[in-house]
C-alpha cells in the first residue's frame, strides 16, 4: 500500500505541474494564434495523436505488465525482443505514414511541413514507449514524473521562445506550435535513454534468464494490439469529433466558421480546464496496471478487491471537490483564456463527462491487468456509439446547438463507466456495492 501511495503522489504531483504547463501552454497558443488559427490548432491536433497511437502500438501498456508479472531476471530478454518489436512497428508506421499522409484533404489548410513532424515524430515516440513500459513495469515512478514534466517545460519554453522572437502567418505559426511538441518529444527520449541505459547495466549484472522471441512478441502483441485498437478507436473518434460536431452546427443553422470557433473553445478551452484533474486519474492508471497485473497472476483477489475500492474512493476525494469547482468558477476560469467566452458555460454542462471520466481511467487499468481489454474496446464501442448519435441529433436541434452536443457526450462518458464497473465486478465475483457475491470468475 505504501508504494501505491507514494507512486500515486509522486506520478500526480508531478503531472499536476505538467498539467500547469499545459494549461499555460493553451493559454499562450489561445492568446498569440487568435480565435481561427486556434480552432484550426485543436482540429488538427487529433490527427497527430492519432499517428502517435500507432507509432507507440500502446507498449507502455504491455510492456509495464509482462515486467511486472516476469522477475527481474527476465527483464533484459524482455526489453530485446521488445526493441525489436518496437524497430519493425516505427518503420511500419512511417512507411504507411509516407504513402497516406498526402493523400488527406485534412492537411489542405496547413503548411506543408506539417506531415514531415507526424512522419518524423514517430520512431521517437516508438523508442520511448519502450522504456516508458520498462520503467512502470520496475515501477520506477520518479523517473516516469521527471520525463512528464521535462516534456510540458520543453514545450512551453519552446512557444514562448517562438512567439517572443517572432511574427508569423497564421499556417507558419500552428507549424512552430507543432514543432515545439516534437522538439520537446525528441529530448525526453534523449533523458529516458540516459534512465534506460543507467538501468539495464544494473539488471545486467544479475543473473539472467532467457526467453524466446516469439514467447515475448506473443505476450506483448496479446495485450498490444486489443490495447492499440482501443486507443485507434479513440483517437479516431476524437479526429472525427471535431468535423462532426462543425457538421451537426451547421445543420441547426450555424455558420461554418463560427462553428470552428466554437469548437476551438470547447475542446482547447473546457477540456483543458476539466481534464486538469485527470492528472490523478492517469496517476493512478500508472500504478494500478502493474498491482492489477501481478496480483491478478498470482490470483490474490483480496489485494484486487482492495485497490479498486480504494481508486474509486480516491476518485470520490478528489473528483467531487473539483467538480464543484468548475461549476461555481466556471466564469473566472474560463476568462483566462478568453473574455465573455461561452466555454464557461460549456465547463458547466460538462461536469457529469469530466467526472465519469475520472472513474473510468483507473477501472481501464483494471480491465487491462485482469485480461479484459477486448471488453474495454467494446465497452468503448458502445458508447462512443450512442454519444455520437445523440451529438448528431440533438447538435442539430437549433434550439440547443452546443448544448445538445454536451448532452451527447455526457451520456456516453456515463455509459463507459458503468460498464467498466459491473464488468469488472461480474469478473472479480463483487456485486455493485462492492461486496463479495460470487466465486471468482477466472
Amino acid at each position: 500500500m505504501n508504494n501505491f501511495f507514494r507512486g500515486v503522489l509522486v506520478l500526480s504531483a508531478a503531472a499536476f505541474v505538467g498539467e500547469c504547463l499545459e494549461f499555460f501552454i493553451n493559454v499562450v497558443l489561445a492568446r498569440e494564434l487568435g480565435d481561427e488559427a486556434f480552432g484550426m490548432y485543436m482540429a488538427i491536433l487529433p490527427t497527430l495523436l492519432f499517428v502517435v497511437v500507432l507509432a507507440s502500438l500502446e507498449l507502455p501498456v504491455s510492456i509495464s505488465k509482462l515486467v511486472a508479472e516476469k522477475e527481474p531476471t527476465y527483464h533484459w530478454s524482455i526489453l530485446v525482443h521488445a526493441l525489436q518489436l518496437a524497430t519493425l512497428c516505427a518503420l511500419t508506421v512511417m512507411l504507411a505514414a509516407i504513402w497516406v499522409l498526402p493523400l488527406l484533404p485534412v492537411f489542405e489548410k496547413y503548411h506543408s511541413g506539417i506531415q514531415w513532424l507526424m512522419i518524423l515524430l514517430v520512431p521517437v515516440i516508438t523508442f520511448s514507449s519502450v522504456v516508458r513500459g520498462y520503467l512502470i513495469g520496475a515501477k520506477k515512478t520518479t523517473k516516469i514524473a521527471i520525463a512528464n514534466i521535462l516534456k510540458r517545460a520543453l514545450q512551453l519554453s519552446g512557444l514562448l521562445l517562438v512567439f517572443q522572437l517572432f511574427s508569423l502567418e497564421s499556417d507558419v505559426a500552428i507549424f512552430m506550435a507543432l514543432l515545439a511538441l516534437k522538439l520537446s518529444e525528441l529530448l525526453v527520449l534523449v533523458y529516458l535513454l540516459v534512465v534506460f541505459i543507467s538501468n539495464m547495466r544494473r539488471v545486467k549484472t544479475v543473473k539472467q534468464t532467457p526467453m524466446s522471441g516469439n514467447e515475448v512478441r506473443k505476450k506483448l502483441l496479446a495485450v498490444s494490439v486489443p490495447t492499440t485498437g482501443l486507443r485507434i478507436f479513440h483517437s479516431a473518434t476524437f479526429a472525427i469529433k471535431p468535423f462532426l460536431i462543425t457538421q451537426a452546427l451547421g445543420h441547426a443553422g450555424m455558420v461554418e466558421s463560427v462553428a470552428l470557433v466554437q469548437y476551438g473553445k470547447l475542446a482547447g478551452v473546457a477540456f483543458t480546464i476539466g481534464f486538469f484533474p485527470a492528472f490523478i486519474a492517469h496517476a493512478l492508471l500508472v500504478v494500478l496496471i502493474p498491482i492489477v497485473s501481478e496480483s491478478y497472476e498470482k490470483r490474490d483477489f483480496a489485494t484486487l478487491h482492495y485497490y479498486l475500492k480504494l481508486s474509486i474512493l480516491v476518485t470520490v476525494v478528489y473528483g467531487a471537490p473539483v467538480v464543484l469547482g468548475f461549476y461555481f468558477f466556471a466564469d473566472p476560469i474560463t476568462t483566462l483564456f478568453f473574455e465573455d467566452s461561452p466555454a464557461s458555460g460549456y465547463l458547466q454542462i460538462l461536469i457529469p463527462y469530466f467526472l465519469f471520466h475520472y472513474f473510468a481511467t483507473p477501472l481501464q487499468a483494471y480491465l487491462i491487468g485482469i485480461g479484459l481489454v477486448k471488453d474495454a474496446f467494446l465497452h468503448s464501442l458502445y458508447a462512443t456509439t450512442v454519444s455520437f448519435l445523440l451529438m448528431i441529433s440533438l447538435g442539430s436541434m437549433p434550439s440547443l446547438q452546443m448544448d445538445g452536443i454536451i448532452l451527447g457526450m455526457n451520456m456516453g462518458a456515463v455509459l463507459l463507466t458503468l460498464l467498466h464497473y459491473v464488468t469488472i465486478c461480474r469478473k472479480l465475483g463483487l456485486n455493485v456495492l462492492l461486496g463479495t457475491k460470487t466465486r471468482w470468475n477466472l
